[in-house]
């Protein structure tokens, strides 16, 4: 349950995915926040699936408004190093809904969820263009971890931030 009022976080179930594809594709690419190159993978959801946690929050209609994978084990947040640590990848919430929390709802839950498993801190990558969310996630505790900063191809440049569970 999320720690922001008013906002109830889940687990998406197979009948999200297309929801949470066609919502993470529409944010990043047709936002300009990701090459078009990358809409293969945001729109895998059944293969996130198989590797991460994923969570949702739903409007007042059951619609999906906001998704995000949690990694607490395995290499599918590609900037966790130890067993200590846990990640999440694909933030996204509908441009629509901006503004009332999600994604704070969402970030929550993940670092809840990650506590209860017992790890001891969240690393996170995020692409230079998202000003939006390193603001979301600096006044969440997170803080840049630049010597984990990664290039994984070439024009793509992400920064690392984490924050102590």
């Amino acid at each position: 349950m999320s720690v922001v009022p008013g906002i109830l976080v889940e687990q998406a179930t197979p009948a999200d995915f297309d929801r949470i594809a066609e919502l993470t594709v529409g944010v990043y690419v047709d936002g300009e926040l990701a090459s078009p190159g990358y809409a293969t993978e945001l729109a895998d959801v059944a293969g996130r699936a198989a590797l991460a946690e994923l969570l949702v929050v739903r409007d007042e209609d059951g619609r999906v408004v906001g998704s995000v994978a949690l990694v607490l084990d395995g290499d599918f947040g590609e900037v966790t190093v130890g067993e200590e640590e846990a990640g999440f990848r694909m933030l996204v919430v509908d441009p629509a809904a901006q503004g009332r929390s999600i994604g704070a709802a969402l970030v929550h839950e993940c670092l809840s969820r990650a506590r209860a498993a017992g790890k001891r801190r969240m690393v996170i990558s995020t692409a230079t263009p998202m000003t939006t969310a390193h603001r979301l996630y600096e006044r969440l505790g997170f803080t840049r971890l630049p010597e984990r900063d990664w290039t994984p191809v070439p024009g793509v440049d992400l920064m690392v931030y984490t924050r102590d569970l």
